[in-house]
Parts: structure tokens; C-alpha cells; sequence
């Protein structure tokens, strides 16, 4: 059954460890993750952007498989199933499909917009027993067309909306999605610290948690970061295992063209990748 991400990420932050969250585009992701997180006896973040969640049919498309898999896969883990990114209308579908978080991201509205906005979901997510992740000050990268600068949030305005009551908050301290270029500096944990500071209790999210280094992970956790959120190294390493069988010309031996065994070695790769991470977030064995 799926749960709001409020416990685990509660359980975390007092833990001092981070929940990945990892973005599903398919059922071989979606059965990847679910599968590495029960091996691993870990919580687990299932995180569908707008993009992906119209790539799969829709929202209730996504509900179905996920809650199909749960009950099929004998999953006993803690589950939940969030929305990335999610516009105000995206949230409200999300909410109707019955997913069991969601993100509202109004980071480019002006504050009090984004602190309206936010507060109306408060109320229905509060009724319907689902978590709420906000988000203040744009992050860099690149997520469905969206393009920031790896900028850094105003840690006032993190309390403002984290004083909404909200369940976790996602704040730009220099973080991208997507590869990092040559050329960046690094995550700013004087703006981590100082939003840390003033938010007390409340879950960090970092967002593009592809290619940042170990140790600057493992520092932005002692800060307060509980959620970590995964999809470029997914991707990358699917795409990679992926090129290997067929350059080795494996699709064209036997039965190597039938869809399931072209797409096995891409599944055990995001499996590897996964269980990397849960390892660097310290979420094994905090089921």
C-alpha cells in the first residue's frame, strides 16, 4: 500500500540519512526500484515528473502499475508515489489519481503567489492523509524544458513557506538537474546551513542529485537533507547497458530481439545504480 513520504522523511531527518527519491519512466524502472528498495530493505520515493506521467498514459496509468506491482511483488517496504515538479493543475490530478504525494513547485511565481498557491494545497493534501513537498528559489538544469542557473534560495522565504505546513521543502543551494558542467561551483551549504537553521525539524529535498560528489552528499545530509532525488544516473546507466547489447550485436542471436531480454540488461543497471544510492543515502535497512 502506498504511504505519504511524511514518515519516512520524519524517520530520516531525526536519522540522519536521506530517502532517494528515484524517477520511474516505465514499468521496467518502476520494477527495478521497487524491487532494489524491498532487497534493501529501504524507503522509497517513486517520483513521476509531468512529462513522464504523460509518457505513461496518464496519472491513474501510473497508480494502477505501481499499485499492481505493490501487491504482486509482495513489497513491504515503505512506498510513496510523488508527483516531480508539479504544476497547480498537475497537483489536483495527482491528488484525483490517488497518488500519495505530491511536489507543488510555484518557485517561479512571485513568493506570495507561490505561498497562496501552496497554502491551498496544505488544506486538501492535510484531508487526504498525503505529504506536500514545496519549492523556493529556482534550481538549475533542466527538468521538462524548465532552465535555472543553479541559483541559491532566500532562506527567509524558506520559512515562510515552510511555515505553511508543509511536509518537506525543496530549496535551490546550487544544486542542476542533469549532467553538472566543468565549470560549476559546487553545492552552497552556507545557504544550506543558514535555511537549515530556520526551518528547524523540516525535511531538505535536493533536487539533481546526479553527479554530485559523495562527500558533498554525505555533508548536505549532516545539514538536513532527508530526500534526495535521482533520474539523469538512471537514465544514463539504462541507456548505457542498453547500447552495450546491441553494439555486441545481441539482439540478433536466438531470441535476443524479444523485447524482455533487450531490456534486461538496461533493468539490472538502474538495479546497480539504485542500490548504489540507497548505500550513499544510508536509507538500507531503515524500512
Amino acid at each position: 500500500m502506498l504511504v505519504s513520504a511524511k514518515e519516512m522523511l520524519d524517520k530520516a531527518k531525526a536519522g540522519h540519512y536521506a530517502v532517494g527519491q528515484f524517477n520511474i519512466n516505465n514499468l521496467e524502472w518502476t520494477k527495478a526500484i521497487l524491487l532494489t528498495a524491498q532487497e534493501n530493505n529501504s524507503p522509497v520515493i517513486l517520483g513521476v515528473s509531468e512529462g513522464a506521467g504523460k509518457y505513461m498514459c496518464g496519472y491513474k496509468t501510473v497508480v494502477g502499475m505501481v499499485n499492481g506491482m505493490l501487491e504482486e511483488l509482495n513489497i513491504t517496504v515503505p512506498v510513496a508515489l510523488h508527483l516531480d515538479h508539479g504544476s497547480y493543475e498537475g497537483c489536483l490530478k495527482c491528488i484525483e489519481a490517488g497518488f500519495s504525494s505530491i511536489m507543488f513547485d510555484g518557485s517561479h511565481y512571485p513568493i506570495e503567489e507561490n505561498i497562496a498557491k501552496t497554502k491551498e494545497l496544505v488544506a486538501i493534501v492535510k484531508e487526504k492523509g498525503m505529504s506536500l513537498e514545496a519549492e523556493v528559489g529556482a534550481i538549475g538544469g533542466e527538468e521538462d524544458g524548465v532552465i535555472g542557473a543553479g541559483e541559491c534560495a532566500d532562506p527567509n522565504e524558506c520559512k515562510m513557506i515552510a511555515d505553511l505546513g508543509i511536509d518537506f521543502l525543496a530549496a535551490g543551494i546550487g544544486n542542476i538537474h542533469g549532467k553538472y558542467p566543468e565549470n560549476w561551483q559546487g553545492l552552497s551549504f552556507d545557504t544550506l546551513d543558514a535555511i537549515q537553521k530556520l526551518t528547524g525539524d523540516m525535511p531538505l529535498v535536493l533536487h539533481g542529485g546526479t553527479g554530485i560528489p559523495a562527500d558533498m552528499i554525505k555533508k548536505a545530509i549532516d545539514l538536513g537533507v532527508s530526500k534526495i532525488n535521482v533520474n539523469t544516473e538512471c537514465q544514463l546507466a539504462f541507456a548505457a547497458a542498453t547500447r552495450e547489447y546491441i553494439e555486441a550485436g545481441k539482439d540478433l542471436q536466438g531470441k535476443g530481439f524479444d523485447p524482455r531480454k533487450v531490456l534486461a540488461p538496461g533493468f539490472d543497471a538502474i538495479k546497480a545504480t539504485v542500490k548504489d544510492k540507497m548505500e550513499l543515502f544510508g536509507s538500507v535497512n531503515k524500512a
